[in-house]
């Protein structure tokens, strides 16, 4: 009751002072600080809702003796959110903000305090402080007193509350921030500051150019430090600072300038340390290893220098160590860089001839459809313009009995899709007669022809094409599963089908004309009379297909 009795007695003292004399105010004020610091239940609310937060506020414009009291006592006041708006609308904040010009250190800590408790998840005062100019301010405090700790976290805090403003992010872009986090990153005392510097620079990380800066500033370098220094440990404030670095430093590398400062021809301090992250037992740094090694692969020059330092070996022992009971999202990430490494041509050939396939064919056994998915793709771009590798997979019956498997997955169309591209890639790189047998053995025939329907205009043609080449080599082979497979009257169909490309259908005429080297099949055409098909696409408005239709018409008349 005395408690209640001396609120409502300080308030009304405050409330009726005109002169804002400091030997009036001052113990008014001592028991309403008092009060909120000994956490009193309803004493911010009830000093809201009396009208006395105008007058605080005109206290801080005078910058009187009395400044630091008040401005601890709107900071201790506003960890209460209800009270929050009526700070606002009182002008508390634009009364706070000019005194983080302030050189008083518990003076600039009190006012960070509050300015950030009362705009905390409010977008529209958040914005305000960013026009404002608090952005240079925050930083200069954190340049000048770098020891000070709780000024240095009330600073952060603030950064990391007005990171996604916009406005903030372009404030930062022309300040020396990233200078600043990595200094404090450095000698964070404990995980709390370390998780905080790294919401910061993860939010600001989003900006290409923060994402330049931040490299130019030696971030990635901090990152790598701290991970080196906290790895081998089993506290769990650790492990999250080594997942949150790590992920980091991928995003980091997002940005192409970036990427490239950090890959330094591969002798940078960063590169090296992404690389060991292959070899660590920590699952998250393996993660992390392989999405980073996929972003610098994202440039040929790059991929052909990180297969001479020989990164294949360790990006293949880390797919082993997952392919069973394994982390999903670690393989696809292996099988990535994988493929991105395998783009240029010449990687494609030391690879071979450093038996990568053969190594990645012992992944076959995964059942996630995820890395099922990224290994047919990686797979196909091993034989893409490879006639040796195309070859040597095309005649492997364990991999065409899986790829087969995959051709009908009905639930994973990815997977189903990329199958069936692999399958058209062996026969259309590889133009052997035996993986053409192979393939018929396989029954790999009827998938070919299904593609051909494929509603993707790539696809159909390299099924097409696969089918013409094989068509082309073996024509007594393959007569027999084409005639029982319908490819006739497939093809037919879409000739006449007003919707199919015009691209399609002269890959389509394309293959007829291979097929009509066989007997069996000619008899067929005059069966479907395909004839009279063909003659409609001589007027077609598509000179290059009617001439094509043409072409095949008199390549009929000469056979038969």
């Amino acid at each position: 009751m005395a408690e209640i009795d001396s609120l409502s007695e300080a308030l009304k003292g405050i409330s009726v002072s005109t002169e804002l004399v400091e030997e009036e105010l001052k113990p008014h004020l001592d028991v309403l600080l008092n009060l909120l610091l000994e956490k009193k239940k309803g004493t911010a609310e009830k000093i809201a809702s009396c009208g006395v937060l105008p007058i605080l506020a005109q206290v801080l414009r005078k910058k009187s003796p009395l400044t630091s009291q008040v401005t601890l006592l709107v900071a201790e006041m506003a960890r209460e959110a209800s009270v929050r708006e009526r700070c606002i609308q009182a002008g508390l904040v634009t009364a706070l903000v000019p005194l983080l010009n302030n050189s008083d250190q518990e003076q600039l800590l009190h006012t960070g305090r509050a300015i950030g408790r009362i705009c905390f998840e409010n977008a529209v005062q958040q914005t305000k402080l960013v026009e404002n100019g608090v952005i240079p301010r925050l930083v200069t405090i954190m340049q000048q007193y770098p020891e000070n700790d709780p000024l240095v976290n009330v600073c952060l805090l603030a950064l990391c509350n007005l990171a996604d403003v916009d406005a903030a992010r372009e404030a930062l872009a022309d300040v020396s921030i990233a200078e600043v986090l990595t200094y404090q990153l450095k000698r964070a005392p404990d995980a709390e500051r370390r998780h905080l510097i790294l919401e910061v620079l993860g939010s600001l990380g989003e900006s290409d150019a923060l994402k330049l800066q931040f490299v130019e500033s030696g971030v990635p370098e901090a990152l790598s430090e701290m991970i080196r220094t906290l790895q081998g440990g089993s506290d769990k404030h650790d492990l999250c600072s080594i997942k949150v670095a790590s992920n980091l430093m991928v995003s980091l590398l997002l940005g192409d300038e970036s990427m490239q400062k950090c890959f330094g021809e591969g002798m940078g301090r960063v590169y090296q340390d992404v690389l060991s992250w292959l070899q660590s037992t920590n699952t998250e740094l393996q993660l992390s290893g392989a999405l980073a090694i996929a972003n610098f692969a994202r440039n040929d020059s790059n991929c052909v220098k990180m297969l001479e330092l020989g990164v294949v070996p360790h990006i293949l022992d880390l797919l082993e160590q997952h392919v069973t009971e394994g982390d999903v999202s670690v393989q696809h990430a292996g099988l990535s860089a994988l493929r991105n490494l395998a783009i240029p041509a010449s990687n494609k050939v030391h690879m071979l001839e450093d038996g990568v396939t053969e190594r990645i064919r012992t992944l076959l056994r995964t059942d996630m459809p995820p890395v099922q998915f990224k290994l047919l793709g990686t797979l196909r771009m091993m034989v893409d313009g490879q006639e040796e590798a195309a070859s040597v997979l095309g005649k492997d019956e364990v991999l065409l009995a899986r790829v087969m498997e995959w051709c009908d997955a009905k639930d994973h169309a990815g997977v189903r899709g990329e199958a069936n591209r692999l399958l058209a890639a062996l026969i259309r790189h590889s133009r052997n007669p035996e993986v053409i047998h192979t393939v018929i053995k396989a029954d790999g025939v009827q998938h070919l022809i299904s593609m051909a329907t494929s509603e993707h205009v790539i696809m159909q043609n390299e099924a097409l094409v696969a089918l013409a080449i094989a068509s082309a080599i073996d024509i007594e082979a393959v007569q027999e599963p084409f005639r029982d497979a319908d490819l006739l009257p497939t093809l037919q169909k879409m000739l006449d089908d007003p919707v199919v490309a015009v691209e399609v259908k002269f890959s389509a005429l394309g293959l007829i004309c291979s097929l009509a080297n066989s007997g069996m099949l000619r008899d067929q055409m005059t069966c479907l009379n395909l004839r009279d098909t063909l003659s409609k696409l001589s007027a077609h408005t598509s000179t290059k297909l009617a001439k094509q239709a043409d072409t095949v018409i008199a390549v009929l008349s000469e056979t038969g």
